[in-house]
Protein backbone atom coordinates (compact mmCIF):
# COMPACT_ATOMS: atom_id res chain seq x y z
CA UNK A 1 0.00 0.00 0.00
CA UNK A 2 1.79 3.27 -1.32
CA UNK A 3 0.53 5.67 1.23
CA UNK A 4 2.77 8.98 1.14
CA UNK A 5 5.92 8.77 3.69
CA UNK A 6 4.57 12.14 5.50
CA UNK A 7 5.88 11.65 9.14
CA UNK A 8 4.50 14.90 11.34
CA UNK A 9 3.37 13.26 14.44
CA UNK A 10 -0.39 13.20 14.79
CA UNK A 11 -0.10 13.91 18.87
CA UNK A 12 1.62 16.92 17.88
CA UNK A 13 -1.76 18.01 15.94
CA UNK A 14 -3.63 17.18 18.12
CA UNK A 15 -2.34 19.02 21.37
CA UNK A 16 -2.33 22.02 18.93
CA UNK A 17 -4.57 24.68 19.33
CA UNK A 18 -6.18 23.29 22.60
CA UNK A 19 -10.38 24.12 23.52
CA UNK A 20 -11.70 25.68 26.19
CA UNK A 21 -11.70 24.33 29.53
CA UNK A 22 -14.12 21.65 30.09
CA UNK A 23 -17.36 22.05 32.04
CA UNK A 24 -16.94 22.88 35.42
CA UNK A 25 -19.30 20.91 36.71
CA UNK A 26 -18.11 17.46 34.90
CA UNK A 27 -15.78 14.83 36.78
CA UNK A 28 -14.11 14.79 33.91
CA UNK A 29 -10.71 15.62 32.89
CA UNK A 30 -8.27 15.10 30.43
CA UNK A 31 -6.75 12.49 32.93
CA UNK A 32 -9.98 10.61 32.17
CA UNK A 33 -9.53 7.46 31.02
CA UNK A 34 -10.21 7.21 26.79
CA UNK A 35 -13.69 5.64 27.27
CA UNK A 36 -14.78 8.37 29.82
CA UNK A 37 -13.42 11.37 27.45
CA UNK A 38 -15.18 9.72 24.25
CA UNK A 39 -18.27 9.62 26.25
CA UNK A 40 -18.13 13.26 27.68
CA UNK A 41 -17.01 14.32 23.76
CA UNK A 42 -20.12 12.57 22.30
CA UNK A 43 -22.48 14.47 24.88
CA UNK A 44 -21.00 17.68 24.95
CA UNK A 45 -21.14 17.57 20.81
CA UNK A 46 -25.38 16.37 20.89
CA UNK A 47 -25.76 19.65 22.80
CA UNK A 48 -23.45 21.92 20.95
CA UNK A 49 -20.81 22.42 22.89
CA UNK A 50 -18.27 21.70 20.47
CA UNK A 51 -15.12 23.24 21.69
CA UNK A 52 -15.71 20.99 24.54
CA UNK A 53 -15.90 18.04 22.59
CA UNK A 54 -12.96 18.81 20.14
CA UNK A 55 -10.76 18.84 23.71
CA UNK A 56 -12.10 15.74 24.98
CA UNK A 57 -11.88 13.69 21.26
CA UNK A 58 -8.13 15.34 21.32
CA UNK A 59 -7.59 13.56 24.90
CA UNK A 60 -9.06 10.36 23.93
CA UNK A 61 -6.84 10.17 20.97
CA UNK A 62 -3.33 11.30 22.56
CA UNK A 63 -4.82 7.98 24.64
CA UNK A 64 -5.11 5.67 21.27
CA UNK A 65 -9.04 5.16 21.13
CA UNK A 66 -9.77 5.12 17.61
CA UNK A 67 -13.35 6.28 17.52
CA UNK A 68 -12.23 9.61 19.00
CA UNK A 69 -9.17 9.56 16.37
CA UNK A 70 -11.98 9.02 13.79
CA UNK A 71 -14.43 11.77 14.82
CA UNK A 72 -12.03 14.28 15.35
CA UNK A 73 -11.09 13.68 11.61
CA UNK A 74 -14.45 13.89 10.41
CA UNK A 75 -14.48 17.05 12.33
CA UNK A 76 -11.25 18.57 10.88
CA UNK A 77 -12.40 17.45 7.10
CA UNK A 78 -15.71 18.47 7.71
CA UNK A 79 -14.90 22.04 9.83
CA UNK A 80 -17.35 21.03 12.06
CA UNK A 81 -16.14 22.79 15.55
CA UNK A 82 -12.87 23.75 14.48
CA UNK A 83 -11.14 25.25 11.14
CA UNK A 84 -11.37 22.70 8.35
CA UNK A 85 -8.28 21.43 7.66
CA UNK A 86 -7.95 18.42 5.22
CA UNK A 87 -4.59 17.52 5.61
CA UNK A 88 -4.61 18.07 9.71
CA UNK A 89 -7.72 15.17 9.15
CA UNK A 90 -5.55 13.23 6.31
CA UNK A 91 -2.92 13.01 9.23
CA UNK A 92 -5.19 11.24 11.38
CA UNK A 93 -6.72 9.08 8.84
CA UNK A 94 -3.40 8.09 8.33
CA UNK A 95 -2.87 7.47 12.26
CA UNK A 96 -5.89 5.27 11.86
CA UNK A 97 -4.86 3.08 9.00
CA UNK A 98 -1.33 2.69 10.17
CA UNK A 99 -2.49 1.24 13.58
CA UNK A 100 -4.47 -1.43 11.95
CA UNK A 101 -7.21 -3.25 13.61
CA UNK A 102 -6.74 -6.38 15.67
CA UNK A 103 -9.43 -9.56 15.27
CA UNK A 104 -12.18 -9.11 17.59
CA UNK A 105 -11.39 -5.71 18.62
CA UNK A 106 -14.30 -3.71 17.27
CA UNK A 107 -12.31 -1.26 15.13
CA UNK A 108 -12.75 -2.11 11.42
CA UNK A 109 -14.88 0.26 10.74
CA UNK A 110 -13.15 3.15 11.86
CA UNK A 111 -9.77 1.54 9.41
CA UNK A 112 -12.32 0.92 6.59
CA UNK A 113 -13.32 3.88 6.93
CA UNK A 114 -10.29 5.87 7.12
CA UNK A 115 -8.94 4.19 4.07
CA UNK A 116 -11.55 5.52 1.68
CA UNK A 117 -11.27 8.93 3.53
CA UNK A 118 -7.72 8.54 2.55
CA UNK A 119 -7.77 7.17 -0.89
CA UNK A 120 -10.39 10.22 -1.20
CA UNK A 121 -7.85 12.68 -0.09
CA UNK A 122 -5.12 10.57 -2.32
CA UNK A 123 -7.14 10.67 -5.26
CA UNK A 124 -7.78 14.17 -6.00
CA UNK A 125 -4.57 15.37 -3.71
CA UNK A 126 -5.03 18.49 -1.26
CA UNK A 127 -3.86 21.76 -2.22
CA UNK A 128 -0.92 23.29 -0.85
CA UNK A 129 0.34 20.29 1.09
CA UNK A 130 2.65 17.31 0.45
CA UNK A 131 -0.48 15.40 -0.92
CA UNK A 132 -0.54 15.27 -4.74
CA UNK A 133 -2.95 13.54 -6.84
CA UNK A 134 -2.09 9.87 -7.14
CA UNK A 135 -5.22 8.00 -8.36
CA UNK A 136 -3.01 4.90 -8.97
CA UNK A 137 -2.40 4.86 -5.08
CA UNK A 138 -5.96 5.60 -4.23
CA UNK A 139 -7.24 3.12 -6.66
CA UNK A 140 -4.78 0.74 -3.85
CA UNK A 141 -6.53 2.20 -1.13
CA UNK A 142 -9.73 1.72 -2.39
CA UNK A 143 -8.86 -2.43 -3.24
CA UNK A 144 -7.56 -2.62 0.28
CA UNK A 145 -10.58 -1.11 1.82
CA UNK A 146 -13.19 -2.87 -0.56
CA UNK A 147 -11.66 -6.53 -0.67
CA UNK A 148 -10.70 -6.64 3.10
CA UNK A 149 -13.28 -5.06 4.78
CA UNK A 150 -16.21 -4.84 2.55
CA UNK A 151 -16.89 -1.38 2.70
CA UNK A 152 -19.73 -0.70 -0.32
CA UNK A 153 -18.83 3.41 -0.67
CA UNK A 154 -14.55 2.13 -1.46
CA UNK A 155 -16.78 -0.93 -3.89
CA UNK A 156 -18.40 1.87 -5.40
CA UNK A 157 -15.67 4.32 -5.82
CA UNK A 158 -13.11 1.27 -7.25
CA UNK A 159 -16.28 0.24 -9.36
CA UNK A 160 -15.77 3.81 -10.85
CA UNK A 161 -12.27 4.14 -11.18
CA UNK A 162 -12.64 0.75 -12.98
CA UNK A 163 -14.97 1.70 -15.34
CA UNK A 164 -13.16 5.46 -16.57
CA UNK A 165 -9.78 3.58 -16.19
CA UNK A 166 -8.75 6.12 -13.85
CA UNK A 167 -5.86 5.09 -11.51
CA UNK A 168 -5.10 2.22 -14.16
CA UNK A 169 -6.62 -0.18 -17.05
CA UNK A 170 -10.15 -0.12 -17.19
CA UNK A 171 -12.09 -3.24 -16.48
CA UNK A 172 -15.79 -2.69 -17.17
CA UNK A 173 -16.32 -6.51 -16.07
CA UNK A 174 -14.43 -6.10 -12.64
CA UNK A 175 -16.56 -2.09 -12.34
CA UNK A 176 -19.82 -4.45 -12.55
CA UNK A 177 -18.84 -7.06 -10.11
CA UNK A 178 -17.91 -4.09 -7.53
CA UNK A 179 -21.12 -1.84 -8.12
CA UNK A 180 -23.17 -5.12 -7.86
CA UNK A 181 -21.91 -6.20 -4.27
CA UNK A 182 -21.98 -2.73 -3.18
CA UNK A 183 -25.50 -2.31 -4.49
CA UNK A 184 -26.56 -5.37 -2.59
CA UNK A 185 -25.45 -3.51 0.66
CA UNK A 186 -27.93 -1.12 -0.44
CA UNK A 187 -25.63 1.71 -2.04
CA UNK A 188 -27.61 3.94 -4.11
CA UNK A 189 -25.20 4.90 -6.61
CA UNK A 190 -23.82 1.30 -6.73
CA UNK A 191 -27.32 0.32 -8.04
CA UNK A 192 -27.56 2.98 -10.29
CA UNK A 193 -24.10 2.70 -11.86
CA UNK A 194 -25.13 -0.98 -12.14
CA UNK A 195 -28.34 -0.33 -13.78
CA UNK A 196 -26.70 1.39 -16.54
CA UNK A 197 -23.65 -0.92 -16.91
CA UNK A 198 -26.56 -3.43 -17.05
CA UNK A 199 -28.64 -1.97 -19.46
CA UNK A 200 -25.55 -0.46 -22.00
CA UNK A 201 -24.59 -4.46 -22.06
CA UNK A 202 -28.56 -5.09 -23.19
CA UNK A 203 -30.07 -6.71 -19.93
CA UNK A 204 -32.31 -3.73 -20.55
CA UNK A 205 -34.98 -4.73 -18.09
CA UNK A 206 -33.00 -5.49 -15.06
CA UNK A 207 -31.34 -2.18 -16.13
CA UNK A 208 -33.71 -0.21 -15.68
CA UNK A 209 -35.19 -1.88 -13.16
CA UNK A 210 -32.17 -1.12 -11.38
CA UNK A 211 -32.11 2.60 -12.39
CA UNK A 212 -35.38 3.26 -11.24
CA UNK A 213 -34.91 1.50 -7.62
CA UNK A 214 -31.62 3.81 -7.32
CA UNK A 215 -33.35 7.11 -8.37
CA UNK A 216 -36.72 5.91 -6.10
CA UNK A 217 -34.45 5.64 -3.47
CA UNK A 218 -30.94 8.14 -3.94
CA UNK A 219 -31.09 11.49 -1.86
CA UNK A 220 -31.47 15.37 -3.37
CA UNK A 221 -27.67 15.13 -4.51
CA UNK A 222 -27.54 12.18 -5.84
CA UNK A 223 -31.06 12.23 -7.93
CA UNK A 224 -29.31 14.92 -10.29
CA UNK A 225 -26.93 12.45 -11.20
CA UNK A 226 -28.83 9.23 -11.71
CA UNK A 227 -31.97 11.15 -13.19
CA UNK A 228 -30.21 11.86 -16.32
CA UNK A 229 -28.76 7.79 -16.82
CA UNK A 230 -32.81 7.14 -15.86
CA UNK A 231 -34.31 8.83 -18.38
CA UNK A 232 -31.66 7.81 -20.96
CA UNK A 233 -32.46 4.50 -20.43
CA UNK A 234 -36.15 5.06 -19.95
CA UNK A 235 -36.03 6.69 -23.27
CA UNK A 236 -34.11 4.45 -25.18
CA UNK A 237 -36.47 1.50 -23.54
CA UNK A 238 -39.40 -0.65 -25.29
CA UNK A 239 -42.71 0.09 -24.21
CA UNK A 240 -42.72 -3.38 -22.73
CA UNK A 241 -39.40 -3.37 -21.31
CA UNK A 242 -40.49 0.43 -19.20
CA UNK A 243 -43.38 -1.57 -18.18
CA UNK A 244 -42.02 -4.60 -16.71
CA UNK A 245 -38.90 -2.38 -14.76
CA UNK A 246 -41.52 -0.46 -13.45
CA UNK A 247 -43.42 -3.61 -12.32
CA UNK A 248 -40.24 -5.00 -11.07
CA UNK A 249 -39.18 -2.08 -9.20
CA UNK A 250 -42.25 -1.23 -7.31
CA UNK A 251 -42.38 -4.68 -6.09
CA UNK A 252 -38.94 -4.68 -4.59
CA UNK A 253 -39.05 -0.92 -2.98
CA UNK A 254 -42.59 -2.37 -1.67
CA UNK A 255 -40.40 -5.00 0.47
Amino acid sequence: MRIPGICLAVSLMLAAGTAQAFDPNSTVTKDSGPLDLLKFAFSAYKLGRKDEAVEAYRYAAEKGHPAARWKLAQMYAAGDGVKEDDYAAFQMFQGIVRNGTDPGSGNDAFVSSALVALAGYIRRGIPGSPVGADPGNARDLYVQAASSFGNPTAQFELGRMLLNGEGGPADPRQAARWFKLAAEKGHVGAQAMLGNVLFQSGRSVRGLTQLTIALERAAPVDKEWIRPLHEEAFGLASEEDRRAAIALAQKATRN
